[in-house]
């Protein structure tokens, strides 16, 4: 019978599914110690912390999905004390190697920890700026729905039987869903034109529909930035809706943010070194972090280059020294991004 040493400090790796997460615990030298799945029930993540626990001190685990499907089972672990690391895929020059299968994920999960691969912690997704994540996906979806369903109004008109199309013909977009949702099909009409209304004024009802849902979840937006961080909105170019994305971006466990550079890497606005052979002192885009923090700091300095002089005059100034457009862009949101870092939330 094989002797347990209960004294050395164990890391878990974890490939999270829908129905099943796959653990797999590991000494301090990466050598596995057993495997196991378990279900994503809140009884099975309790399972799942006690089996890695049963082989020594458990102190970190890597998961896949810490914001999906790893949600629940990162919250459980912090409950114990844990601490929970987000883990990307596995490369594909590694799974060309080894193939691709949840054991092998799960095993390097835990690795990408053991060797510092892994260092960004997961948030926490338990304050405002969850709140802000959901709402804004909400919000997104609702805006989506609007511009789709606008469109489709549109193109209905422009088939549509000749009294309904002089009808809608000129009526401006601003006010195109509320004429939509004021028609008033007969049944007794015209079968086609008798449809073609129903069908409009359905897609103008739901325009309307996602336009107060918009305007209900935008005040709840603009009460939690001012409470989370009032200083974000006083910073020219910021807005609810941008101080939101960055205030998401960033997570309700602050000291994950190790410094500001780290924060310009989460947005992806931190240059990347490429320097090899002869090539020295060079820099490439980063195209990595998060997309959507990304863009807000992007729409943070157009709205500075339209209205601000102070950001006016520097562009016009790099202009001349030969800099594109789309370079001073990439040098304004670094620069944003350390501003932006001074008033985001402090452990």
């Amino acid at each position: 019978m094989a002797i347990v040493e209960t004294t050395r400090p164990i890391t878990g790796g974890v490939d999270t599914h829908l129905d099943v997460h796959v653990a797999a615990a590991l000494d301090p030298n990466g050598g596995v110690l057993g495997i196991e799945s378990f279900p994503t029930t809140a009884a099975g993540c309790a399972e799942l912390a006690d089996w890695l626990a049963s082989f020594g001190p458990l102190t970190q685990v890597g998961v896949e999905g810490t914001g999906a499907y790893g949600a629940g089972l990162a919250r459980h672990l912090r409950t114990r004390d844990v601490a929970v690391f987000e883990v990307d895929r596995p490369n594909r020059q590694l799974r060309r190697s080894r193939g691709k299968s949840d054991v092998v994920d799960a095993v390097e999960a835990g690795r990408a920890v053991l060797s510092g691969r892994a260092t960004g912690v997961a948030k926490t997704a338990d304050g405002h700026m969850e709140a802000m994540r959901v709402l804004l996906v909400a919000k997104r979806s609702a805006r989506e729905e609007r511009i789709r369903c606008l469109n489709q109004i549109r193109h209905l008109s422009f088939c549509a039987p000749d009294e309904l199309r002089q009808r809608l013909a000129g009526v401006p977009r601003s006010q195109l869903a509320t004429v939509a949702a004021g028609l008033r099909p007969r049944s007794g009409s015209d079968l086609v034109v008798f449809s073609t209304k129903v069908a409009i004024r359905s897609l103008g009802r739901r325009v309307l529909a996602s336009e107060a849902d918009t305007a209900a979840i935008d005040e709840l937006l603009e009460a939690l930035v001012a409470v989370t961080a009032p200083g974000l909105l006083e910073l020219y170019g910021v807005g609810v809706d941008t101080a939101a994305i960055l205030l998401a971006a960033a997570g309700d466990n602050p000291e994950r943010l190790r410094s500001e550079a780290a924060w310009a890497h989460l947005c992806g606005v931190a240059p990347l070194e490429a320097t090899s052979g002869k090539v020295v002192h060079r820099h490439r885009l980063n195209r990595g972090g998060n997309r959507q923090a990304n863009h807000a700091l992007w729409r943070i300095v157009f709205t500075r280059m339209r209205g601000d002089d102070r950001t006016r005059a520097y562009v016009e100034r790099r202009l001349a020294e030969g800099r594109s457009k789309p370079e001073i862009m990439r040098v304004l949101k670094r620069y944003v991004a350390r501003e932006v870092y001074k008033h985001l939330p402090r452990p």
